[in-house]
């Protein structure tokens, strides 16, 4: 079952269930995998926003410091080839990837929600026309079509995100036309039209409302696999140029001493690896709570 199929839901069906039920399935689903998931994700913002509370290091000189050093309470991540602290450039980086990630979710999230909700709504020859260009994108791999936006938009943490949103369109479109031709069947947005509506009043005044659930809680989802594929554009080399800390190229930088300074590489991958897995488990809990 593809992650799309998840979230969508049977047009004509679905009807709301009681407030009651909405809340026990609400707290049924926060357990805590959920509790350590949100705070994880906490201490990635607070990285983000305040990364010299965490660290005293500077992210791009090492000083005096001996390369190499193995981690330690003074240097948690230890020090990679030019003495600059691991745990450090890791906390500074969490600005770049977290941002690159959220500018990614909401290219994706903005242009695949309103070609859905367009799609789902019009029907017709424009429906066709548009899923037809969303299943050109969903047939070309996400790596490949990242890689060359990133290479005709030129290198850089804001141009990679572009790119990586661009790969994140057609899930957002397919989900949200779903959504939008469950709702737009329902009496009451016939209703809206009976009264005298226009397209735009009921799209933004009950399509939308009525479907914007599922597609948040894709957008949590989606911003794990953003920091994913952001970091593996910056371990390519085709995102945040050097010396800027970032989560991929802060891996790259140690993939030549993995047999010699191991910490390099694994323990910044441990931290990706963690902050993916926390949006996905944040992402599940929500879907369950709206489905």
């Amino acid at each position: 079952m593809s992650l799309i199929d998840t979230f969508a839901r049977t047009p004509g069906t679905g009807s709301p269930r009681p407030a009651s039920k909405r809340r026990s399935r609400t707290r049924a689903s926060i357990g805590p995998a959920t509790i350590i998931s949100g705070l994880v994700l906490l201490i990635a913002v607070a990285w983000a926003l305040f990364p010299a509370l965490f660290t005293h290091h500077d992210p791009n000189d090492g000083g005096t410091t001996p390369a190499l050093l193995a981690p330690s309470l003074d240097h948690w991540f230890g020090t990679d080839q030019t003495g600059r602290d691991a745990f450090t450039r890791v906390v500074y980086g969490a600005s770049q990837s977290l941002l690159a990630a959220l500018v990614a979710v909401g290219v994706g999230l903005v242009v695949g929600t309103a070609i859905g909700l367009i799609a789902g709504t019009r029907r017709g020859w424009l429906d066709d026309v548009l899923m037809r260009f969303i299943d050109v994108l969903l047939s070309i791999p996400a790596i490949l079509l990242s890689l060359s936006i990133v290479i005709v938009l030129g290198f850089g943490t804001i141009n990679a995100a572009i790119a990586v949103g661009v790969t994140a369109i057609a899930q957002f479109a397919r989900l949200s036309r779903s959504e939008a031709v469950r709702i737009n069947t329902s009496d009451f947005v016939a209703a809206a039209y009976g009264s005298g509506g226009t397209f735009f009043s009921v799209l933004f005044r009950h399509i939308l409302p009525n479907s914007i659930s599922p597609v948040l809680s894709l957008a949590v989802l989606q911003i794990g696999s953003a920091i994913l594929q952001i970091s593996t554009l910056g371990f390519l080399g085709y995102g945040t140029p050097p010396p800027t800390p970032e989560w991929g190229l802060i891996i790259a930088e140690g993939r030549n001493f993995v047999a010699t300074a191991w910490w390099l590489t694994v323990l910044p991958g441990f931290v990706v690896m963690a902050i993916v897995l926390a949006t996905h488990q944040i992402g599940n809990t929500l879907r369950k709570a709206t489905s």
